[in-house]
């Protein structure tokens, strides 16, 4: 039986989001292609209809997460006045539940070490989604400029990306939450 085009694309977009969240929560090398196949309810056979290479799906499932984080912290943005935005971003992505919760979270927080090992083939088009990301939320961003609001974003992304590596790494949720507040008070008080 044929499938008409649409089921194909309906396919590859499931795996693709299957794959952005096991990326995310088992790393670049723990995501195994045959797990991935198997949560869309295929088998891994038919992977090579979709993909090239496995590193082919990495990086659509990092596209992905980037999209989803990007779009998450710009609708909460977008609900607050101009000069509260980043704020709001700010909370939400220290809150306890992005913490807890890597495979739906920030793609940086969760594989940053990961990501500067990559591939070298896939460097380039990881650096590029990282540059789409900061293009996504560098409106939000307190400052006049855009050179304020670039600085500005460095600084705070970086605060918020070392403070959830640091909290996912301790064992228990008060020393977690310890860590997010400092982190989230400290730049609520900054900018």
């Amino acid at each position: 039986m044929r499938y008409l085009p649409e089921h194909k694309t309906a396919i590859r977009r499931k795996i693709v989001e299957d794959g952005a969240r096991r990326v995310r929560a088992e790393g670049l090398t723990g995501t195994a292609v045959s797990a991935v196949m198997r949560d869309a309810g295929l088998t891994h056979g038919g992977f090579y209809k979709h993909f090239r290479t496995k590193n082919d799906l990495l990086i659509e499932s990092l596209s992905k997460a980037f999209e989803d984080m990007a779009d998450r912290l710009a609708q909460t943005a977008q609900q607050h006045p101009p000069d509260s935005a980043w704020k709001a971003i700010v909370k939400l992505y220290l809150s306890p539940e992005h913490c807890d919760h890597a495979e739906c979270g920030c793609p940086i927080a969760a594989l940053a070490p990961e990501l500067a090992r990559a591939d070298k083939s896939m460097k380039p088009r990881i650096a590029g989604e990282l540059v789409k990301y900061k293009a996504r939320l560098l409106p939000f961003m307190p400052g006049r400029r855009t050179s304020e609001k670039q600085r500005n974003f460095l600084a705070i992304f970086s605060t918020m990306i070392g403070a959830i590596a640091i909290a996912r790494i301790l064992p228990n949720r008060a020393a977690r939450a310890t860590v997010l507040s400092t982190a989230r008070n400290f730049l609520l008080r900054s900018f």
